[in-house]
């Protein structure tokens, strides 16, 4: 891969069930189990990988839209049920869910007549987060210092 390609972020430990990744910019998200008994608000990996999904494509389908009127409303709603069977654990029947309104008028006519082809071509084409998971894209894994 080459520069131009290659994304990249590094997951550090913090604490038992704890996690912080920095992406190469500089930015950070905190993460971790997510233990609903332990008050914990920390996003699970798999709640960010939902909020991959919905977000690649709200991006996606921000720039489309906004260039003609901005949003009074923005919602996307992403769910995926949790399963663990033969396959291992993981995710099925994902499901991202647009919520958008425009203002009336002219700029919001055309905002919303553009909106629902902005949503099938992120998802068909632009967003790479769910074209990766609908590809099926292996994953390696590997320990460097044992």
């Amino acid at each position: 891969m080459t520069e131009n390609t290659l994304r990249s972020v590094t997951v550090e430990r913090t604490g038992t069930g704890h996690f912080t990744a920095t992406n190469p910019r500089g930015g950070t998200i905190n993460f971790g189990t997510g233990s609903a008994d332990g008050g914990e608000t920390d996003f699970t990996p798999v709640e960010l990988l939902l909020a991959a999904l919905g977000g690649c494509t709200a991006v996606d389908v921000d720039v489309a839209t906004a260039r003609h009127s901005e949003p009074t409303r923005f919602t996307v709603t992403v769910t995926g049920d949790k399963v663990g069977d033969e396959l291992g654990n993981r995710l099925t029947d994902l499901s991202v869910s647009f919520s958008v309104a425009f203002p009336e008028g002219e700029a919001g006519d055309r905002a919303r007549a553009i909106l629902p082809r902005a949503v099938k071509v992120s998802h068909d084409k632009l967003c790479t987060v769910s074209r990766t998971v609908e590809a099926g894209t292996p994953v390696t894994v590997a320990v460097e210092d044992a």
